[in-house]
């Protein structure tokens, strides 16, 4: 018996991603991670079979996010990490460019390389 669990779907092979319940009672189809365990009572469902799931008509369906797994960064947030290690890394240029003196933030108290300490706005 192979140790990965397979999609549930007839003539589907694909390693298993989510599991699917119903609640009949309350007329709705759960869709959550993969359970730690298979149920007889469950479907286990690839990731193309879980992003296509539909229930039937006047029932609902609840995706549960699963919290376990890493949020995985967009575009947006790579390049902007990018961008802020760049700035960080030419602190000199900004001085140059600034013509040689520092332009003093009012609420910028003291500065030891990239951090600064900053005044309360209260004070």
């Amino acid at each position: 018996m192979s140790p990965v669990r397979r999609c549930s779907r007839t003539a589907c092979g694909r390693p298993a991603v989510a599991t699917l319940t119903y609640v009949y009672a309350d007329s709705t189809a759960v869709l959550g991670p993969l359970a730690t365990y298979a149920e007889p009572h469950c479907y286990d469902l690839c990731a193309e079979h879980s992003e296509r799931l539909t229930a039937p008509r006047g029932w609902e369906v609840v995706r549960l996010l699963d919290g376990s797994a890493p949020a995985r960064p967009s575009g947006d947030d790579l390049e902007a990490l990018a961008n802020a290690v760049r700035e960080a890394a030419r602190p000199q240029e900004r001085a140059a460019q600034a013509g040689g003196a520092r332009s003093a933030d009012p609420m910028e108290v003291a500065r030891r390389g990239h951090l600064r300490v900053l005044r309360s706005p209260d004070n």
